[in-house]
């Protein structure tokens, strides 16, 4: 699917019919896409009290009851086993697959979490003509594991992930002043300027996504990313956890307008 204009039930229909397998940015312009985590029911406290914490990171847009593959409050025609283009499954903290389903997954006791997603803020920053190199150049967007600390919430600890988006100067100054209105899409950058001050070693080699190049004459601009879940289940070690796979998002019925500060 290359139809930047498709309406959200559109693209989930077309991920669900295999239509579309690839990453979905800059899909559904205009509507809210979503991280996703989805837990046994034994986790769901934790983690819950995890993103309470952890709000930058982990800005919970809905829960689904356990079992339920819905989320209404998402989207009617929603069903959170088929509708991402790729999930991964850790068990026990270790990646043991990639799916393009969960139909042999799913259980009663599972709970779906969806985080908000950068990809929300992403389109006010084009509407203000700020340019995104990975978008344009059709790649996913970079993210690395930080040496940042996340808040613990019972078994649910580890690293901060962030996405990063290099700018000019002036316009790193007005990517800032825009993002900060979307708290529930990771907010302001937590980060600016020299990556190895939050234990980036090599921006040519990302955690997870691909390498974005920054010119001489850009800053990068790290934000709180929401695969930061997945940072921490490498050392909460649930026995099972499926996830999105990075830039593989849900899409969902909400506006991105609906997100902004007031």
């Amino acid at each position: 699917m290359n139809d930047p204009a498709a309406s959200a039930i559109a693209v989930r229909r077309a991920i669900r019919e295999r239509r579309h397998t690839g990453h979905t940015a800059g899909l559904a312009r205009g509507y809210v896409q979503g991280n996703l985590c989805i837990l046994p029911r034994e986790y769901a406290d934790e983690f819950r009290a995890f993103c309470e914490r952890n709000p930058k990171p982990c800005p919970l847009l809905a829960e689904s009851e356990p079992g339920n593959p819905g989320l209404p409050a998402l989207g009617e025609d929603l069903d959170i086993r088929t509708d991402v283009p790729r999930y991964r499954v850790f068990r026990n903290g270790v990646l043991e697959d990639e799916v393009t389903a969960l139909h042999n997954l799913w259980r009663d006791d599972l709970v779906s979490f969806v985080l908000g997603c950068s990809f929300s803020f992403e389109q006010a920053l084009l509407d203000a003509g700020l340019p995104l190199r990975y978008v344009e150049q059709g790649r996913n967007v970079s993210m690395y594991r930080t040496s940042i600390d996340t808040v613990p919430a019972g078994r649910f600890r580890g690293k901060l992930v962030v996405s990063m988006r290099p700018f000019k100067p002036a316009d790193a100054i007005r990517a800032i002043e825009i993002t900060s209105r979307y708290p529930r899409s990771h907010g302001a950058p937590v980060h600016i300027g020299r990556p190895e001050l939050i234990g980036i070693a090599d921006l040519r080699q990302p955690w997870a996504g691909d390498p974005t190049e920054v010119l001489e004459d850009e800053l990068p601009l790290y934000w709180a990313c929401g695969i930061t879940p997945q940072s921490v289940v490498l050392d909460a070690r649930p026995s099972l956890c499926i996830t999105h796979a990075p830039g593989h998002m849900l899409v969902t019925d909400l506006e991105n307008a609906s997100l902004a500060a007031r």
